[in-house]
């Protein structure tokens, strides 16, 4: 999907904060097959435990473990879901003030789309790329949108040719 919302700069912010990114099951064994480790190896390395989950390890930069300056993410193939999902997380879709933050903090979000169009185009990505919370193929680790109502503008969309209130009851079957 071509994004008219989002692209990476590959800056960084979203990759800040200690105990942010919390690898699951499958994270796991797509980090761990990634850098030819076991997943007993990677969670010893590259994890710490906060809250009885495996949380990656952030370095003395405050960043993730796994980030680059000037290059970016270097397990991006591998990265987990909770990466995969940013910028189209739950509160970014469904609450225009949490859009808002989040299109001030990350230079990747486009200032001239609106939320109801970020919200189209979040709900397509996550679906598209199997990141849904109520997607039956995870894992069960409800991750994003699950049940929530997307904004109620009316506004016509593009790429869907819908509304946003069309699309809410994709989110609430």
């Amino acid at each position: 999907m071509m994004s008219e919302t989002f692209e990476c700069r590959r800056c960084g912010k979203c990759c800040e904060g200690r105990g942010g990114i919390v690898v699951g099951a499958k994270d796991l064994a797509r980090l761990a097959a990634h850098l030819a480790v076991s997943p007993e190896r990677f969670l010893e390395l590259y994890t710490e435990e906060m809250g009885g989950k495996a949380h990656l390890l952030t370095g003395g930069d405050g960043a993730c473990l796994f980030f680059r300056a000037g290059f970016g993410c270097s397990v991006h193939p591998a990265r987990p879901d909770v990466c995969r999902a940013w910028p189209f997380f739950r509160g970014n879709i469904i609450d225009k003030f949490s859009f808002e933050m989040a299109r001030e903090d990350c230079p990747g979000i486009s200032r001239a789309c609106s939320h109801s169009q970020f919200a189209f185009e979040g709900y397509a990505y996550l679906q598209e790329n199997g990141l849904l919370g109520s997607d039956p193929s995870r894992d069960g680790r409800a991750l994003i949108v699950g049940r929530h109502e997307l904004p109620r503008e009316e506004e016509p969309q593009p790429e869907t040719g819908g509304t946003a209130s069309q699309v809410t009851g994709k989110l609430s079957r």
